[in-house]
């Protein structure tokens, strides 16, 4: 009888082993049991992110229910105060984000080249090279930039679908679009800075377009929710530089929102995360940032918050392939690289900023 019992003992242990196993994606390390439990034990990741609070829901709580017992602690931050909230955090020693996730490429990148944990996650292989720096910081989505614009008051012959059908529209009808022209301060918005870089790094005549796009007069914003209420309302006809992952959730309650995808170039974001060196809960940022990248998290962002994926393999069109089938060869992903930190010299970003100032104010 007590061999039996022995026997029946180990049938059981195997089958939980093997019923623990079974949410995990395969080509997972084999001791990733561990990781789960240790996260158990830590009982929370701190997030420090970008992403709305509102969009990111659905992840959260897709993750915490996979992994019950850990819970997401989620702050909902603009780019330059996260940067600037991480960077005061770490010098001082005390606690911080367990996990950044940021829009803005470039800030986030300078933060994990000091303060990012190297760690490879087992989902990397799904994700495009340009995606993953040294097994620290990991591009998360695949978001094309966009111009939104009113559709009660831009008649649709007039949508503009390019950069220099933008400039040539504004600057024919100046008085139309005075002072109704909106982007982000890139002085405030760490996001907006990036972009325009990436902008003049693709485009040689940049400056020469935005002096004929600011002749009716900017009106810059910090956040991507301003912009479109202002041009949703008619308070702005047009906006430039837009997250279209966000104006796409937008429109689908908001038909006064219209949303164009420029076919001379469309840049496209990757929204950057990594996991902090100095954290409590290194098991449950692990978690997190592997969830993210996984299909199961993925779907979520891509079919839930409407956030496109970074992979190919989401059922659905909001995916790598999905945008590759509708823009082609005008897709301009922004690699997670060394290229990124080029204009945060301070010289050269202040140089920059000048001669935005200089072009915008024409």
């Amino acid at each position: 009888m007590l061999n039996k019992f022995k026997v029946s003992l180990v049938t059981l242990t195997v089958l939980f082993s093997v019923s623990a196993w079974a949410d995990f994606p395969q080509g997972y390390p084999a001791d990733y049991q561990k990781t789960v439990d240790g996260a158990k034990k830590e009982g929370k990741v701190v997030i420090y992110s970008t992403t709305d609070t509102k969009a990111a829901g659905p992840l959260i709580q897709g993750f915490e229910a996979t992994y019950p017992g850990v819970k997401v602690e989620y702050n909902d931050m603009n780019s330059t105060e996260l940067y600037n909230r991480y960077i005061s955090e770490q010098a001082a020693g005390g606690t911080s984000g367990d996990v950044v996730w940021s829009s803005s490429m470039d800030t986030a990148l300078k933060l994990a080249t000091d303060y990012a944990e190297e760690y490879a996650s087992p989902e990397q292989k799904q994700l495009p090279k340009w995606a993953v720096w040294k097994n620290k910081a990991y591009g998360t989505t695949y978001e094309p930039v966009v111009f939104i614009y009113n559709k009660r008051l831009i008649p649709a012959g007039d949508v503009p679908d390019s950069h220099v059908a933008l400039a040539k529209l504004i600057a024919s009808q100046t008085d139309k679009f005075k002072r109704k022209v909106t982007t982000y301060d890139i002085e405030k918005s760490g996001l907006g800075f990036m972009l325009s870089v990436q902008d003049f790094k693709a485009d040689p005549d940049y400056f020469k377009k935005l002096a004929d796009i600011a002749k009716g007069g900017l009106t810059v914003q910090s956040s991507t929710g301003t912009m479109m209420e202002r041009v949703s309302s008619g308070e702005n006809l047009i906006g430039f530089n837009i997250l279209g992952s966000y104006a796409e959730a937008r429109a689908k309650t908001d038909p006064t929102l219209g949303i164009s995808y420029p076919k001379d170039y469309t840049l496209v974001l990757s929204r950057v995360s990594f996991i902090s060196k100095e954290t409590a809960n290194s098991n449950a940022a692990k978690l997190w940032l592997d969830y993210v990248l996984s299909e199961k998290g993925q779907s979520i962002l891509a079919n839930q918050a409407d956030i496109p994926s970074i992979r190919n393999d989401i059922e659905g069109k909001n995916d790598i392939d999905g945008m590759t089938k509708m823009l082609g060869n005008a897709l301009k992903p922004i690699p997670v690289d060394e290229t990124l930190l080029e204009y945060l010299q301070q010289k050269k970003r202040l140089d920059y900023i000048k001669q935005w100032r200089e072009a915008s104010a024409k």
